[in-house]
């Protein structure tokens, strides 16, 4: 039986619920990480016996996938765009915009699918943009391609903003830092196309940079989209 077959215990002996369980969860993992969540932190947080929990939810993996899926209805469009490049683009976006609101998130996407509401209201939100736009296994393929960009993607950003705060350095003033040693890497002239790339290069923001990449994505799923046949 999975989490979400699970009924809740009825009567319990205090005011609990798993949306109040789930709630509590976010909270300490926005505050303090993934590393901050555990069921006796979150029972502390609601007042409530460690035990009680037990009774919603069997192990942290389970508070997990609760977690990520609750996220997941923060994702979800209030309506699905009619063009398929738009809507794998507003779920990607709205994918990282969740990601920077819970940083934690970064850490549990991809794996096994989530069979969760929201997560599977999700998924069936990418396949629904490609439906009918090719065989069903070219469909699947696309849009596990546009998944595998957005996490990458995302974790690579959070991964930044995760050491800006551990060194107490923005990127610019990491850079100034590291910049004599890299001038003198440069000089070497054993990097030469990365001497070009630091030289002259245009420098991007996350936000312009995650939106350039994706577009490349969805150029090049569009070259495998082909109908197909009756």
């Amino acid at each position: 039986m999975t989490v979400w077959d699970r009924p809740e215990p009825r009567n319990p002996p205090v005011p609990l619920d798993r949306e109040q369980i789930i709630a509590a969860a976010i909270a300490l993992a926005d505050e303090g990480g993934l590393e901050a969540v555990s069921l006796r932190k979150v029972a502390a947080r609601l007042n409530a016996g460690p035990m009680r929990l037990y009774g919603y939810i069997s192990t942290k993996d389970e508070l997990f996938d609760l977690m990520v899926d609750e996220v997941h209805a923060e994702i979800l469009p209030g309506e699905q765009p009619g063009d398929w490049r738009e809507a794998l683009r507003v779920l990607a976006h709205r994918t990282r915009q969740a990601a920077l609101r819970h940083v934690w998130l970064a850490d549990l996407l991809g794996g096994r699918p989530t069979l969760g509401p929201n997560g599977m209201a999700v998924t069936e939100a990418k396949l629904a943009a490609l439906d009918g736009l090719a065989d069903i296994d070219t469909a699947l393929r696309a849009a596990e391609t546009v998944s595998s960009y957005l996490i990458g993607a995302i974790r690579r950003e959070i991964a930044n903003l995760r050491a800006e705060r551990a060194t107490g350095l923005s990127k610019r003033e990491w850079q100034r830092a590291s910049g004599p040693h890299l001038t003198k890497m440069l000089a070497t002239g054993r990097f030469p196309t990365l001497a070009k790339v630091v030289h002259h290069g245009r420098e991007t923001n996350a936000e312009e940079s995650f939106a350039t990449g994706l577009d490349w994505v969805l150029d090049a799923v569009a070259t495998k989209l082909t109908p197909p046949s009756a």
